[in-house]
């Protein structure tokens, strides 16, 4: 069978089926209250002969009598069979829905910042809600009207068979052409499914930039711009669905119309003489519910051409799910601990590029860092000085090698690695939750009094209690409610409250006014006493007082000593300092 997005179908039919094998015995109820509903129906077109027979032409008044309560009886079967196969069959599509969210979202929890790099946000949330959904559908209801129709298809073909099996062959002569019919049809859907769902990740990327921007939108006048965009990708994902609308609208008459054409040659064999050769004619009870099996058969195999368009949806849906979850999660075989954390750091040789074909970005970096000082790196933007301090957490992996205490941190376990480092940086991430929360993120077994002395040290009690629940304030998606620089002092007495060895502060006051900055600065200052500081700051008077400043250009290391050793130099960092501050009284020779 063909492929989608390089998984076979049959591949991925037997990975969805080891989805629903926890959930097998609702499965099984559901199967059995298909197959109920398959031999009720079939049941009924077969009463049609007697019915016929005895009750209109033979007049037999016991089976008159009987017949009422048969037909009740019937219909209380068939209702039970629904509401089996409907709910149970509707469970175990839900819980293997659930199952899927689940270990996607657990699964992007574990990717490598490179996937992020490569992969849009909307691409991520359209495989997490449209593509789920389309295996949801292909899974309950989809799969519960296959199975119903399966069994009434199979049951009403035991009533033909039972009234004459001549006629009955002739329905089997038009299966292959159905089949192959569908077949193609089936290819057909599938193609255009993957292209369907990779245009709804691009919707979904449109439409949440647009929400994420709105400021920048608006005070640039880009709302006809983002609306045409907008319309574009909307366009693209409409001309995808056409293509499967019309697949499905020309494939079910096509079916139909195969199958009209036994309906119609059983009509006419059928009421030929019993003196015919064929041998095909049969009584007018038997006649009706052969016609009607063949009528009711038309029902399914219309069905069967409409749901084969959702299961081809489903597998298309199922193979890009596959297809994340099989992404490669981050590397993490570390097994050495840490007895006892100090803080010291030393990079030996680290050379880094985000991709196979890009421009190195790092060449051959190398410098160490004893437990308690504080380096600082500055440099031109565009120097790779985010990098390097990204590549201490791991977040991306380079050639060469990072220590911390002694230890190869490729040997480290991601938990005990990152649970020696705290983060600051200029683009501070806050959660819909409460100011509380937002500054114990990640701390287990600590106090209130705790998250208060964090706030303290950070500068922000002041303004927290000025809101209208206090700390108890939700602050909205990313902290939308509150100031740049109000953000910042949170994310900041998140990392005071960590207590972590390593401090990482990438433009931690970037967002600060003059007077902030300065009750900010003295907290970090007291952090950073406790901590090995890797510090990035533009503003060169926030590190004038660092045990070192190494200058990073074009991804190396081109000066390193104190801010005093460096200004002496009259090199890049006095450079630097000239253009921030014009000080004339600097003499630069090196610039």
């Amino acid at each position: 069978m063909t492929s989608t997005s390089g998984y076979s179908s049959q591949a991925v039919y037997r990975r969805l089926l080891s989805y629903v094998w926890p959930y097998r015995y609702a499965f099984v109820l559901a199967i059995l209250g298909n197959i109920l509903y398959g031999a009720v129906d079939a049941g009924m077109i077969k009463l049609l002969e007697p019915l016929l027979n005895e009750g209109f032409v033979n007049h037999n008044k016991t089976f008159i009598h009987w017949i009422p309560f048969v037909i009740i009886g019937i219909f209380v079967i068939r209702g039970l069979a629904t509401f089996l196969s409907t709910f149970f069959m509707g469970w175990v599509g839900r819980n293997v829905v659930m199952t899927f969210r689940q270990e996607m979202f657990s699964h992007l929890l574990k990717l490598p910042t490179s996937y992020y790099d490569r992969t849009t946000s909307g691409e991520i949330l359209s495989k997490i809600t449209y593509n789920v959904e389309q295996v949801a559908n292909a899974s309950s209801d989809a799969l519960t009207t296959l199975v119903r129709e399966s069994f009434t298809v199979i049951a009403l073909i035991a009533v033909m068979l039972s009234i004459s099996w001549r006629l009955t062959f002739l329905f089997f002569v038009t299966i292959p052409i159905m089949i192959g019919v569908m077949h193609v049809v089936s290819k057909r859907v599938r193609g255009v499914s993957s292209r369907i769902q990779d245009s709804m990740g691009n919707v979904t990327h449109a439409a949440e930039e647009a929400i994420e921007g709105q400021k920048v939108i608006k005070a640039f006048g880009g709302q006809a711009f983002e609306t045409k965009r907008f319309e574009q990708v909307l366009q693209r994902n409409r001309r995808q669905e056409m293509k499967l609308i019309a697949t499905s609208a020309l494939s079910v008459p096509m079916v139909q119309i195969i199958g009209s054409m036994a309906l119609a040659v059983t009509v006419y064999l059928a009421t030929l003489s019993p003196e015919d050769a064929l041998r095909t004619s049969i009584s007018p009870g038997a006649f009706a519910a052969m016609m009607t099996s063949m009528i009711a058969l038309l029902r399914p195999i219309k069905e069967f051409t409409k749901l084969n368009n959702n299961i081809q949806k489903g597998i298309a849906g199922a193979a890009s799910i596959f297809a994340f979850l099989d992404e490669a999660p981050e590397l993490d075989n570390g097994t050495s601990t840490l007895r006892f954390p100090a803080g010291n750091v030393a990079y030996r040789n680290i050379s880094f590029t985000y991709g196979p074909q890009a421009e190195s970005v790092l060449k051959d970096i190398s410098f160490e860092v004893k437990a308690g000082e504080t380096i600082a790196l500055v440099g031109r933007s565009g120097g790779g000085k985010s990098t390097l301090v990204n590549l201490l957490p791991r977040f991306y992996d380079a050639k060469g090698e990072i220590f911390v205490d002694g230890i190869n941190i490729m040997e480290l376990p991601l938990a005990t690695l990152r649970q020696q480092i705290a983060i600051v940086s200029q683009n501070v991430t806050l959660f819909n939750d409460t100011v509380a929360k937002n500054i114990a993120y990640g701390c287990d077994n600590v106090t209130s009094q705790d998250i208060i002395n964090a706030a303290i040290s950070a500068h922000a009690k002041e303004f927290i209690e000025n809101l209208p629940q206090g700390f108890d304030t939700i602050i909205g998606e990313n902290g939308v409610r509150l100031s740049g620089g109000q953000r910042q002092r949170i994310a900041i007495a998140r990392a005071i409250l960590k207590r972590a060895p390593i401090l990482i502060l990438d433009e931690a006051t970037s967002a600060l006014d003059t007077e902030s900055e300065r009750y900010i600065q003295e907290a970090l200052e007291k952090l950073m006493a406790c901590c090995t500081t890797l510090v990035i700051a533009h503003r060169l008077s926030t590190i004038e007082k660092a045990d070192r400043i190494i200058v990073i250009d074009k991804g190396r290391i081109i000066e390193m000593g104190s801010h005093e050793e460096l200004m002496s130099l009259n090199g890049v960092y006095a450079s630097l300092r000239v253009m921030q501050y014009q000080d004339p009284s600097i003499k630069v020779v090196n610039a």
